[in-house]
């Protein structure tokens, strides 16, 4: 068939009705046209060839032309579309590179197999275009709430119709064991798009936390509005959960709002989320009190926050210890998952015992270190004095707050202590130079005498060997494997060295070798990356 036998107007009625169909732009199903069209030509007069085609967009004709580029002549690689200055000059008048030599060819005549091929064209570029459109359309969507209609199911993943595309829920983004069947209306929340070869991927999940949080969105008019907001969110899926919210309006009862009116506001959320138990917290800046809320309904007797650690102790009453964990550890993961922090709960007896194990173990430490009588050593526990340092080096005048303690019993005190780690530090140097340790890492500033002796043990006995170690080797740190956090002892974590201290001793040693230029440090070390990067396994650096 040839093109200019046909009906040219066809072209544009036949790419306004495609475009229609599947709601993309009528220029990009001419443009596929015109390419295919153009590979057609190059089969029949040549594929090395540059053939272009252009459709008038008003007429429909379609126009063949042969392109040759003019190039430098060391440039000159295929003959049959480039042609140098010196060949140019007969068609064009003082011929640059860069330039183009037009000329128009006849029209081809496409046959059985030349019209199958420029179809596959046609129909794969509108496929191409159809999935641009569609991650377009959703990739501003991520993180929004979704309706859909379920069309299938595949090996326990719901395949959902979202109106212009298809998205997917995966089998463990489901809650509990809720089933689908086709033509069900289903609410999701899109997790993810994803740009891929075989289209754009949806992602939707109805366990992430943020799903919960977009519905009370909808349900809560003063969420929508930015009067109130939520903090954070925790969720065992179909179980329970907890939201943190805090209101800007001292005027607005926060956890009120979001109730609703006799509960009406919650109980929609609720039975979307098929009946996952739902505890409201009104957030707080102290931690401590956010903690005692997100508790609930568990009573707190006590806080205990360690910042270095990032970690808390909660004490409860030993009636209230069953609710403060709950079922299988449920209340307590939760409100861990809310406030970011690792919890620790004791029992009031438990904590009593505690404390006075410390005291025991602390009071032994003075009595044999110091050679103190045990009613003395009592008495420095009891000021608040837990190691050796502490008494060494302290200003004299708190200990002459002691009760009984004189100038001179404050001097014999200090005396004492500063002879006993002054031997300890002795022992670990000799352990440490008995090891291999060289006097570069003996030498380094920061490191005492018990740290190099710990690095020994490990075989770190030279700066070179130090400056090679990441921070968190140094300063310990959590790996998760397969979504489970698994804790890394560090190497002198045990000496209490936080992130931030191994990275600048780290940096200090590679700019002592010659490894770093400090003139391109920005001030602040940069974390260490010398870690293996692993789909399964990624390091989260911290004591």
């Amino acid at each position: 068939m040839a093109i200019t036998s046909a009906n040219q107007l066809e072209l544009l009625q036949t790419a306004e009705a495609v475009a229609r169909e599947k709601m993309i732009e009528p220029e990009l199903v001419i443009e596929a046209m015109e390419d295919s069209l153009a590979r057609a030509a190059k089969s029949r007069y040549g594929a090395e060839m540059d053939i272009r085609v252009k459709i008038d967009r008003k007429t429909g004709n379609a126009s063949f032309t042969r392109v040759r580029t003019v190039v430098a002549d060391e440039e000159v690689e295929n003959y049959q579309a480039q042609v140098t200055v010196e060949q140019a000059k007969p068609y064009l008048d003082n011929p640059q590179i860069g330039d183009e030599i037009i000329d128009i060819v006849p029209p081809v005549e496409l046959g059985r197999i030349a019209a199958q091929s420029a179809k596959q064209v046609i129909l794969q570029r509108v496929r191409e275009a159809e999935r641009d459109r569609q991650y377009e359309e959703f990739k501003d969507r991520a993180g929004t709430i979704i309706n859909g209609v379920v069309k299938r199911e595949e090996y326990g993943n719901i395949i959902v119709d979202v109106g212009r595309g298809e998205a997917i829920l995966r089998r463990n983004e489901k809650i509990g064991r809720e089933s689908y069947r086709p033509n069900d209306r289903i609410r999701a929340y899109i997790k993810d798009v994803r740009r891929e070869t075989r289209g754009p991927q949806i992602f939707l999940s109805r366990t992430d936390p943020q799903f919960m949080a977009e519905l009370f969105k909808m349900e809560v008019p003063e969420i929508y509005d930015g009067v109130i907001e939520i903090k954070a969110v925790a969720r065992d899926p179909g179980s329970r959960a907890k939201i943190a919210v805090i209101s800007y309006d001292s005027s607005i009862d926060p956890v009120g709002a979001c109730v609703g009116m006799r509960g009406s506001r919650v109980q929609a959320v609720v039975g979307e989320l098929q009946g996952e138990k739902i505890d409201i917290i009104p957030w707080n800046e102290d931690q401590a009190t956010f903690l005692v809320n997100a508790l609930q309904p568990a009573e707190v007797s006590k806080v205990v926050f360690d910042e270095e650690n990032n970690k808390i102790e909660v004490v409860v009453p030993d009636e209230q210890l069953s609710l403060a964990i709950g079922r299988r550890g449920q209340n307590v993961r939760l409100a861990s998952q809310l406030t970011g922090l690792d919890i620790d709960i004791l029992t009031d007896e438990e904590e009593s015992k505690r404390r006075q194990a410390e005291f025991n173990s602390r009071t032994a430490l003075f009595m044999e270190a110091l050679d103190l009588d045990e009613f003395f050593a009592q008495l420095l526990v009891a000021e608040g004095f837990t190691n050796l340092e502490e008494v060494a080096y302290v200003d004299q005048g708190e200990l002459l707050t002691i009760d009984g303690v004189d100038g001179d019993t404050a001097a014999e005190l200090q005396a004492r202590a500063r002879d006993v780690l002054e031997a300890k530090n002795k022992a670990a140097l000799d352990a440490a130079r008995a090891l291999g340790v060289e006097d570069s890492l003996v030498e380094f500033e920061g490191l005492t005498p018990q740290m190099l002796e710990a690095l020994a043990k490990d075989g770190i006995k030279t700066l070179e060997d130090f400056a090679t170690c990441a921070d968190w080797e140094l300063a310990g740190g959590w790996t998760t494997v397969n979504g489970a956090r698994v804790k890394d002892e560090g190497l002198l974590e045990k000496f209490e060295i936080s992130l931030e201290e191994a990275q600048t001793m780290v940096m200090t040693a590679r700019v002592m070798l010659g490894w770093v230029d400090p003139t391109e440090l920005d001030g602040e070390p940069e974390a260490d990356d010398t870690e293996d990067d692993d789909d399964d396994t990624n390091k989260e650096a911290g004591a």
